[in-house]
């Protein structure tokens, strides 16, 4: 593709900047285009028109919102093939997974607009009736990652602008394009000012969620970053969603059919080549079946063809970006250098690209690398356990949270072991179907706040109680 140059969209204009980032094909390692690395001065631009936009977007009939929201859809689909071009380009996975991504994003900001508000009345206090409607916070901080860009902001824009918020949006600078074309789309199809998208390098986040002027922050990242992210808010007390990292267990029981599970949890561990929150990122598999479901899972991985996105018949893309790429090799290498043995894998990629070769590591000990740290890439360590008790323990001494699941031939056995899980998702013989109808949610460090649900979308207001005095 050409070199692509797109701007930002600050107060529903173009916006450039001094200075520019380049953007990279993990690929192929080429410089695809450059966005803007918004200065200090451009992000109060953006938030002040943020700002300005608000009260009537705030006071725009919510039925007008849930139409504006269905422009979005029709913009995405409409665009779809174009889209699915840049996403494939800047972030590596294949042409029908970025297509995937677009057409997933157009359907969830669809369904998010259905929603309703919930108001409560209340008449238990004599001569009192109590309304609780929820009503916005004001300007939303969004902040995306680079894993599944168009479609995590997307879950952000839908509920923050449904319910009457503004906002200021910044993509992970690895994966720009698509969302900056998504923003110049839309220019005309919402008021200016109510939905902002800036690019810039590492100092924009931190300058996005201390900035006075931001209410919400909505972020999407590791648990480290979340962090700081957190500390940062804390000056003016933001509200704070935080979808944050994991180390997500599977536990696989004594009782299933290994042929009908090997593919799907496979896929579990290596969709997106790994680069999913949500990826199993342990597999503690009953002994009674480890070898069985060993050597089908290898049977699979040697039919995955690995490349560029672009190529067909290509399902594993590559690492997004170079940091992400050394951080996988190096557990790769440690796993190497203490000796453990690899089922799949395990060696270098010859040739140009961020990529890094299906890896199943074979029963590694518990406190090893490629066990206690969330890889985020496509490799994945495959567990033995004697005894069930042992193996939900063993999956629940993690920092993290956020997900897991459980696969059995017994559904209602399988659900017992799956309510025991510390986490805040649960799959039963399935993994990393989310829904816009049900709440997700982190537990320990994998983050607070929800995503989501009506619990997702109450996230972007704040309940207001008016009391109004009867005669009794």
């Amino acid at each position: 593709m050409e070199p692509y140059h797109p701007a930002m969209t600050i107060d529903g204009k173009a916006a450039v900047a001094d200075r520019w980032i380049d953007v990279v094909n993990p690929a192929t390692e080429e410089v695809i285009g450059q966005v803007p690395d918004c200065s200090r001065a451009q992000l109060d631009e953006a938030v002040a028109a943020a700002r300005a936009a608000y009260p009537a977007w705030r006071d725009t009939p919510y039925a007008d919102r849930q139409a504006a929201l269905g422009r979005i859809a029709a913009t995405l689909m409409t665009h779809a093939e174009e889209l699915q071009r840049l996403l494939t380009a800047e972030q590596g996975k294949p042409l029908a997974d970025a297509l995937g991504e677009i057409q997933a994003g157009a359907w969830w900001i669809g369904e998010v607009a259905k929603n309703e508000l919930p108001v409560t009345v209340t008449d238990a206090m004599p001569g009192q009736r109590s309304t609780t409607r929820h009503v916005p916070l004001g300007v939303v901080g969004a902040i995306v990652p680079w894993n599944f860009p168009v479609l995590l902001a997307l879950w952000k824009i839908g509920p923050a602008l449904l319910t009457g918020n503004t906002m200021v949006l910044k993509p992970s600078p690895f994966t720009p394009l698509a969302t900056l074309r998504l923003a110049e789309l839309l220019r005309d199809q919402l008021p200016a000012g109510v939905l902002n998208i800036v690019t810039g390098g590492d100092q924009l986040g931190p300058w996005l969620t201390e900035h006075p002027g931001i209410d919400k922050i909505s972020f999407t990242g590791s648990t480290a970053t979340g962090r700081r992210v957190m500390a940062s808010a804390a000056a003016n007390l933001k509200r704070l969603t935080l979808e944050l990292g994991g180390n997500d267990a599977a536990i696989v029981l004594d009782d299933v059919d290994v042929d009908a599970i090997a593919e799907p949890l496979f896929w579990a561990a290596f969709k997106n080549s790994g680069q999913v929150c949500v990826a199993a990122k342990r597999i503690y598999v009953d002994a009674r079946v480890y070898d069985a479901l060993a050597a089908a899972l290898v049977r699979v991985a040697r039919d995955v063809a690995m490349g560029d996105g672009t190529a067909q018949g290509v399902t594993l893309g590559p690492v997004q970006n170079r940091q992400q790429f050394e951080r996988v090799k190096a557990l790769v290498a440690d796993s190497r250098d203490a000796g453990h043995r690899f089922l799949t894998g395990g060696g270098e990629w010859d040739g140009a690209g961020y990529f890094v070769p299906a890896t199943i590591v074979d029963n590694p000990p518990e406190q090893s690398r490629v066990v206690q740290e969330e890889a985020f890439g496509p490799i994945v360590p495959l567990l033995r356990f004697d005894d069930l008790e042992d193996a939900i323990a063993r999956a629940n001494a993690s920092e993290y949270g956020l997900a897991g699941s459980v696969w059995s031939s017994d559904p209602a056995r399988a659900a017992d072991v799956a309510a025991r899980l510390e986490t805040g998702t649960v799959w039963v013989n399935s993994t990393q179907n989310l829904t816009p109808y049900a709440a997700f949610a982190g537990a320990k460090q994998s983050g607070f706040g929800v995503e989501n649900g009506l619990e997702g979308l109450l996230e972007f207001t704040t309940p207001q109680t008016i009391h109004t005095a009867h005669a009794a």
